[in-house]
């Protein structure tokens, strides 16, 4: 018990910690994190305008923007956040007190506060101010933004270890990652895809969780080829796998020399 409480205290006073280094030394601190967000879904709505009359869902722009935008970063900042989270507590992981449990966990959930209030945030602009009257489901959107977030986590984790010990990883990784906006479906319906493209843009689990986000968005949306196991499946698998090479390799990271 006496373990647990220790664990709890720790946590939450790596989360202040990130909280201050963050966002505490920066031009707007906190307000940058989401008027970011926020001025991203702007631009995209009017780049969205420019070139569709309308949007593949409903009537409103914005909204089918940020329900393919929204989910995509709780999954992105989420797997980036987590990568740099041992040089960032480098210092801290000398103490035997804190673990690298401790500081992956206190940044799992700033991080996952952060994305939630954004979300409500921009939701709410567009909703007020696009005059969006239809009913969404808010239980599916916690699904979907949580299975994204512990995506990002297990992605991130995995990350921690393979950046550490192969330098080459970084790049590799990077290559990869950055199409991933693309071909995700935040721009289009994969279901609205030639066969051989839909077939091969749904072994990406980031295309289901936008799916099933915007499921929860569209009560008329019927998400074609959502497997919600299957987005689950790879996201404990990577978060097993991500702690397992952690447990393995964190004596080499924690003595790693920046």
């Amino acid at each position: 018990m006496k373990l647990i409480e220790q664990h709890i205290r720790v946590t939450a006073a790596l989360i202040v910690r990130e909280m201050s280094t963050r966002y505490g030394s920066k031009p707007g601190g906190y307000l940058w994190a989401v008027f970011d967000p926020v001025a991203h879904v702007a631009m995209m709505t009017l780049i969205f305008q420019a070139f569709a009359r309308m949007p593949a869902l409903g009537l409103s722009f914005p909204l089918f923007f940020a329900s393919g935008y929204l989910p995509f970063t709780f999954y992105q900042r989420m797997s980036s956040f987590m990568a740099g989270t041992m040089k960032a507590n480098k210092a801290l992981l000398s103490y035997p007190v804190v673990s690298p449990f401790d500081a992956i966990v206190s940044r799992f959930i700033l991080q996952l506060m952060t994305d939630a209030l954004v979300s409500v945030l921009i939701l709410f602009l567009i909703v007020e101010l696009g005059g969006v009257s239809q009913h969404m489901n808010l239980a599916g959107m916690v699904e979907a933004a949580g299975a994204a977030a512990v995506l990002g986590l297990g992605i991130g984790t995995v990350n921690i270890v393979m950046f550490a010990r192969f330098s080459l990883y970084d790049k590799i990784f990077g290559i990869i990652n950055r199409p991933l906006f693309l071909i995700s479906g935040v721009f289009f319906l994969p279901e609205n895809m030639p066969g051989p493209i839909r077939d091969f843009v749904l072994y990406n689990p980031l295309a289901h969780i936008i799916m099933w986000f915007r499921g929860a968005i569209y009560p008329e949306y019927r998400a074609d080829g959502l497997d919600r196991g299957y987005v689950l499946d790879i996201a404990l698998a990577c978060v097993f796998l991500g702690l397992a090479l952690l447990m393995v390799s964190a004596r080499e990271i924690r003595e790693e020399r920046p």
